[in-house]
């Protein structure tokens, strides 16, 4: 895990946002991707030059989060860059070839029943990199303990646990996993790939109706500093996804929640 991107958004989430990812590549010994995406206008006359004038709020945004952020002699390189907000930080992180995406969990105060916004919800659902997700104010302590929710033990994409494995490495953290079988698991989804077997401390095996039911009635006895679930293009977690927000009925994590991407 040698790079991080962090897209910001306000600055007041940018900052806590932008430190957790300090003091997380402070461990993993990353250097860190900055960038506030700006949108583009189409306007005539006066206006003309709104464009440079988006560049240049978006570069004093930069700045004043940069100003209030402990560095800790981490490299980080910090950009505006114009377009979608979502199309272009997937197509930064992807130019970049970056290991990890770090992003707050809610972009807005306005609906307090929402745990991932637009833009967060709408970068789980669209890239193929692993995301951690921040929960507003959330203030990073070491990473004891992950608890890894699977609703089928299957991996098919070369690499997906990559992200895990290097956070064992890194904090020397002790992996408990939980294989939920829910109505929708088939025989094979019921077995459990041998890179599962690897990383895994402890392993719990919990009938539910989806992976979100298994993880709440585990969570207090686990008590992890992380959760980490696998993004299939199937089940509960696609179905999550199928707009680019995600309401707290439905999912929602107190903690860092770390999405790895299987393509099953």
């Amino acid at each position: 895990m040698k790079s991080i991107l962090v897209p910001l958004g306000d600055s007041e989430k940018a900052i806590c946002t932008l430190q957790y990812a300090i003091d997380f590549a402070s461990v993993v010994n990353a250097k860190i991707y900055v960038i506030q995406v700006f949108g583009t206008t189409k306007v005539a006359g006066a206006l003309k030059n709104m464009d440079e004038l988006l560049e240049k709020n978006s570069k004093e945004e930069l700045a004043h989060v940069l100003a209030n952020v402990d560095k800790k002699g981490i490299e980080i390189i910090a950009k505006p860059v114009k377009g979608q907000i979502v199309d272009s930080i997937n197509r930064v992180a992807t130019l970049l070839n970056v290991d990890l995406i770090i992003a707050s969990a809610k972009n807005s105060a306005a609906d307090s029943s929402i745990y991932l916004g637009r833009i967060t919800g709408g970068l789980v659902k669209q890239t193929e990199l692993p995301m951690l997700i921040i929960p507003k104010g959330y203030k990073f302590k070491a990473i004891k303990t992950i608890l890894l929710s699977i609703r089928s033990g299957l991996i098919r994409k070369p690499k997906v646990l990559e992200p895990l494995e290097d956070l064992v490495k890194n904090f020397n953290t002790k992996v408990n996993l939980l294989h939920v079988i829910t109505p929708h698991n088939t025989i094979e989804d019921n077995s459990l790939h041998k890179g599962f077997e690897t990383i895994a401390d402890t392993i719990t095996n919990s009938e539910n109706a989806t992976v979100f039911q298994g993880v709440l009635e585990h969570l207090l006895e686990v008590n992890p500093d992380m959760i980490c679930v696998i993004r299939r293009k199937r089940g509960f977690f696609n179905k999550l996804w199928e707009q680019n927000h995600i309401k707290k009925v439905d999912f929602e994590s107190r903690i860092p929640l770390l999405i790895l991407k299987g393509n099953l």
